[in-house]
């Protein structure tokens, strides 16, 4: 028998004699039941109250059915919940628990004032996309545009974030700086070819420490990579130097950021950052290296296993380098190629030897990798689909917020699980998607889970770990 499907039933194959019969009839059922451990992170944290501040209001009060830091709160929990869209919202609007976790007074929407909204608590896609498409300037003559985002602002919030989840002062900070393709596919304003990733997308810049995001900036494609990270470092480093004075800061980055302008503004007295760079080859660089290149190759011969030299030296390029720096350079022989590979340093031999420098501190870069990977692929900070580069960055913005609120609950809920080091896909699969019916009562919120839910422990486990971080025993 065909499966047969509309709007009142889906008939699914018979199970022996019985018939299958599926119906959108349950209720309040809700099939994220486990994003109220975000809602638990924010509480404490207050990520979207700050992330609602970097909005101005100009609407009528006396209009207003959802606030700012109820827009604001729907969009960011709605992608960390995998609905990266804005029509999903025309459906999520009617889930008590995301109205719960947004912080609707009246999670039923019983008391909206249309007829046509009741039982509606969120708003839907139209009201949320005038959130995204605020014009440049500030709005108070439009007509329908009338919330504005201040992007300084904005951009300075990761920093913030991670500056008061870290209370000790530490002796030292390593901040990775990548950028990153953004394919697009329409006619957004800003769009240009490039020629390396073969395709036209925007190149968004970001600088993480750690799993913790600093910058998100989007940019256009024909730039180079390194370009805006003095301007965006300066507010960053200022942003720490501000609070920790004394705090030894390394930056990180391959060789699309070696470039004079970075490491002029980091030897700068007045700025006083190390870096480590990926330094492009070149036959110059190779003829230093060759010696080591000669013996990798006579130790290959001997065993017949690939093997590495390094060698250390001071370089300068033939123009675009004020001054000699520390270069390392590794000289790899592997089965009928010669691998040459550069860094360039400020750190000194004593501080940090070729090896330990290539193997432990730049290797160690490329797990920022998957940082940008949970941002564009898990946060789906890709979704830059708008006219305009000023809306599509704001949908970065989102998604970035998205993703510090992932990432605290990663670092205080889930540390000594066996999901410590999960990825947000994995999180939002295995402790998000829980089907719970969802009873509203004059006191009381109840969320009855599914008895089948495989992960009960976990769960309960990261629900004491947060009141233990946060130092809160729940309502």
């Amino acid at each position: 028998m065909k499966t047969e499907c509309n709007t009142e039933r889906i008939e699914f194959q018979r199970h022996n004699r019985r018939k299958v019969v599926g119906r959108f009839d349950g209720g309040a059922i809700s099939s994220d039941a486990g994003g109220l451990l975000l809602r638990e992170v924010d509480e404490a944290a207050r990520v979207i109250e700050q992330a609602a501040a970097c909005f101005t209001d100009y609407r009528d009060e006396v209009l207003i059915e959802h606030t700012v830091a109820e827009l604001v709160a729907q969009r960011v929990y709605a992608l960390a919940l995998g609905y990266e869209d804005l029509n999903d919202h025309d459906a999520l609007r009617h889930d008590p628990l995301i109205a719960v976790m947004v912080g609707k007074s009246d999670p039923t929407g019983e008391n909206r004032k249309r007829d046509e909204d009741k039982g509606k608590a969120l708003a839907g896609r139209s009201t949320l996309n005038r959130l995204e498409l605020t014009p440049e300037a500030e709005p108070e003559k439009e007509r329908y545009k009338k919330i504005w985002f201040d992007t300084e602002a904005g951009m300075l919030l990761f920093t913030k974030l991670f500056l008061q989840k870290t209370q000790r002062a530490p002796r030292m900070l390593i901040v990775d700086l990548d950028a990153t393709d953004d394919p697009l596919h329409g006619n957004q304003e800003g769009k240009f070819f490039h020629g390396y990733y073969g395709h036209y997308c925007y190149l968004p810049l970001y600088i993480v420490c750690g799993e913790s995001l600093l910058w998100a900036e989007l940019r256009q494609s024909n730039i180079d990579a390194s370009a805006g990270s003095v301007d965006a470092l300066k507010k960053v480093v200022g942003l720490i130097r501000r609070k920790w004075p004394a705090v030894r800061i390394v930056i990180r980055a391959d060789s699309g950021f070696c470039r004079e302008e970075i490491m002029a503004w980091c030897e700068s007295p007045s700025n006083g950052v190390d870096y480590v760079l990926g330094l492009a080859k070149n036959e110059r660089l190779k003829k230093r290296a060759r010696k080591a290149m000669k013996k990798a190759r006579r130790q290959y011969v001997k065993t017949g296993e690939a093997s590495r030299r390094y060698c250390n030296f001071k370089y300068s390029t033939l123009e675009s380098w004020t001054r000699k720096r520390r270069v390392v350079g590794k000289a790899e022989y592997i089965p009928g190629k010669e691998n040459y590979r550069f860094v360039v340093t400020s750190l000194s031999y004593e501080q940090a030897p070729p090896k330990q420098l290539y193997e432990d501190w730049y290797c160690a870069r490329g797990d920022m990798e998957n940082r940008i990977k949970e941002q564009q692929l898990d946060m789906f900070a890709d979704r830059t689909s708008t006219e305009h580069m000023r809306s599509n960055q704001i949908r970065l913005w989102f998604s970035s917020v998205a993703y510090c609120l992932m990432q605290l609950l990663r670092e205080k809920g889930l540390r000594g699980t066996q999901m410590a080091k999960a990825q947000c896909h994995t999180i939002r699969e295995k402790l998000f998607k829980i089907g719970a019916r969802v009873v509203i009562t004059v006191r009381k919120v109840w969320v009855h889970y599914s008895e089948a839910y495989p992960y009960k422990a976990l769960f309960e486990k990261v629900m004491n770990n947060l009141r233990s971080a946060y130092n809160f025993s729940g309502g």
